[in-house]
């Protein structure tokens, strides 16, 4: 069992080292396709800012922690098989450049791993706990999930509007030039603001996972004769209502892994938002970044496992409508639209696949 829990931490970082480079274009395509930045300079600000924002918020990784699976259905090969659905979609997506969402494919993953290994049964899943106190502060997939998949795209693409139509009032009277140098600066701020808003949500993410095995395998006994220097592997056992601790070594590790990944560059995803949707300018990329990161945050704060890829890119597409419908490219939106609706059932069936196969191997 203990090795079982080691492939699930390495699997774990592996996902995060793909969504790094994965969601890279998310922070940076539009710094990079309004030529504000170079590539190079682009990527360096998105590594760093990645990298800071994953110690800022744990909200989201106790919303995956404890609020999408049953504890007695997470098992080490359960998480496994999540992981590596995710990590095939991710890769498929990022090959044929569709900016996918990450976040998507892993709870894809973890909802169809946990049905297969529930046989089927939908009780597995955490469908909605309602709150004694407020409705955003219910737990489940229903208001974890499922509202936020649909209402964070919505808000990008009325908010990028909104946004740029004002921009668009306020600057109706300013010369070009002075546009383009005004927010050539301005949008150093927003992209890194976006890069952290990533961080906060999109790395946070594993730490529930590797959190929640390592919880698995506590409660197991996998941990009970671990020598002295591996005692950091134990989880703390929680007293009736006290709230999940995500341990210091598992942000940093985490943070720091994004941050690698996020230093490759996701090029081939860049191209598409940055170039293939609509030609950005600076006051356009800055629009869109500021919609996006502030989608993001506020997700972030309600814990909240977003897509940041939707956010990013329904905010470009809803930019780029308030500069000219005909501007937008529907044949690409189109194609980019496709893969948001396959993520969820595309990685929850072969994840699915991955347990079916596991169990008949006598695996589980």
């Amino acid at each position: 069992m203990l090795t079982l829990i080691i492939f699930v931490i390495i699997a774990a970082l592996i996902f995060t080292f793909i969504n790094g480079f994965h969601d890279t274009a998310n922070s940076i395509a539009t710094v990079i396709a309004t030529k504000v930045l170079s590539p190079r300079q682009a990527v360096l600000l998105a590594a760093v800012t990645n990298l800071v924002g994953g110690f800022f918020g744990l909200a989201v990784a106790k919303t995956v922690y404890g609020g999408i699976l049953k504890a007695e259905v997470a098992t080490s090969q359960v998480l496994l098989c999540a992981l590596f659905a995710a990590i095939i979609w991710n890769l498929l997506t990022w090959w044929f450049g569709m900016p996918s969402s990450s976040s998507h494919a892993l709870i894809g993953g973890l909802c169809g791993a946990g049905f297969a290994a529930a046989h089927n049964d939908f009780h597995a899943l955490i469908w909605s706990v309602p709150s004694s106190e407020h409705w955003w502060k219910s737990q489940g997939i229903l208001w974890k999930v499922i509202l936020p998949m649909i209402s964070s795209p919505l808000c990008g693409l009325v908010l990028g509007f909104l946004v740029m139509a004002l921009l668009y009032f306020l600057l109706r009277n300013w010369r070009p030039v002075t546009v383009n140098k005004t927010f050539g600066v301005l949008q150093l701020f927003s992209s890194g603001y976006m890069g952290f808003a990533h961080g906060t949500n999109d790395a946070t993410k594993t730490m529930g996972v590797i959190a929640l095995a390592l919880f698995t395998g506590t409660t197991g006994g996998a941990f009970d004769n671990l020598p002295d220097w591996l005692h950091f592997l134990r989880a703390p056992q929680l007293a009736s209502g006290e709230q999940l601790h995500i341990a210091k070594w598992i942000v940093v590790v985490c943070s720091l892994t994004m941050c690698a990944g996020t230093a490759v560059g996701g090029w081939r995803i860049i191209k598409t938002l940055g170039h293939k949707m609509v030609k950005l300018h600076p006051v356009h990329g800055f629009a869109a970044e500021t919609t996006s990161a502030t989608i993001l945050s506020v997700a972030t704060h309600f814990g909240m496992p977003v897509s940041t890829t939707h956010a990013i890119t329904t905010s470009i597409m809803g930019v780029g409508a308030a500069k000219s419908f005909n501007a937008l490219k529907l044949v690409v939106i189109e194609r980019i639209l496709w893969a948001w609706i396959l993520t969820l059932p595309i990685s929850g069936a072969i994840a699915y696949a991955f347990v079916e196969i596991a169990q008949s191997l006598g695996w589980m």
